[in-house]
């Protein structure tokens, strides 16, 4: 399947279709979730920095090496092993690559949301440089012994620990 039949497929699910899936454990979703690569230093750190800065505390977040961040990565036709985007899922509808950055910067409130004016760019654009990013990771910034782990003032804020 071509990266961008890949991409429309994903992006024509209906909102909270991971319900219907009987290989996706059922989860809370009231709260927008975040998965990322666990392990991955750059992904963990920007994990770290939502948890800093949601004030409102609206995010949950998931590592993508759990049961469910994997049951979710193979819903939405993703590589369960080689996590090529997070993925951000608000009100059942899942967001990929750049536009989840983007949403997940805006949900963080001023300075994070002036994000929002990289729409400018074509998302064909955004996500090739995010790709770039993505590929390349663990040899730009480094990868942990083992996933990250939350504190214990911040576990709730955790699915699937």
């Amino acid at each position: 399947m071509s990266a961008e039949l890949k991409s429309a497929w994903r992006s024509e699910r209906v909102p909270y279709s991971y319900r219907g899936d009987s290989h996706v454990p059922k989860f809370p979703d009231e709260h927008p979730i975040i998965i990322f690569d666990g392990v991955c230093v750059l992904c963990s750190g920007s994990a770290e920095l939502v948890l800093r800065h949601d004030r409102q505390q609206r995010f949950r977040l998931l590592a993508a090496q759990s049961a469910l961040g994997q049951a979710l990565y193979v819903h939405y036709g993703l590589d369960p092993q080689d996590y090529e985007t997070m993925i951000l899922i608000a009100d059942g509808v899942a967001y990929f690559k750049s536009e989840a950055g983007i949403r997940i910067a805006e949900g963080l409130g001023l300075p994070w949301s002036l994000a929002a004016v990289f729409r400018i760019l074509p998302r064909g654009l955004r996500d090739r440089l995010y790709d770039g990013i993505a590929r390349n990771r663990y040899r730009l910034f480094g990868k942990r012994e083992h996933c990250y782990l939350a504190s214990d003032a911040d576990r709730a804020r955790f699915l699937a620990l």
